[in-house]
């Protein structure tokens, strides 16, 4: 396939492919090929910022392993340029939500009004528990 998923310059050199037998359809061909992709990125030794690397490794979870590269799986095509291509593609989609930074939080207060709902939904809540009291008088 001519479209294959071409990786970035800077991400190219960082990454590894493994190919191995995969499960699923296929017939006999999933016994003869190895049509499933094992991607591996190295986080460390790339050139990626520093703060997208943490992100990225926050990001990974459990595709991280013990050495710090994130570990892609693909198997869910019948052919190996298909399963290639996906996990190129997921790996650039981790990398673009990595390199994105996330937006800071703006402390607010709540308004007067909604604190004197909280406060009011507070007492008849403690009104209502009064009354299951045994001789609770509703005062």
């Amino acid at each position: 396939m001519a479209n294959a998923q071409e990786l970035p310059a800077e991400i190219a050199p960082f990454v590894t492919e493994r190919f191995v037998r995969s499960s699923g359809p296929g017939g006999q061909n999933v016994n003869k090929v190895a049509t499933a992709v094992e991607l591996r990125f190295d986080v460390a030794a790339s050139a990626l910022a520093d703060e997208v690397k943490t992100r990225l490794r926050d990001l990974a979870g459990h595709r991280l392993d013990a050495d710090g590269q994130v570990i892609i799986d693909a198997r869910e095509y019948r052919t190996q340029t298909q399963n290639r291509e996906a996990a190129r593609a997921r790996l650039l989609n981790l990398i673009q939500q990595a390199s994105r930074r996330p937006r800071k939080r703006r402390a607010t207060r709540p308004t007067a009004a909604a604190r004197e709902r909280r406060l009011s939904q507070k007492q008849r809540r403690g009104t209502l528990k009064k009354g299951r009291q045994r001789g609770g008088d509703l005062d």
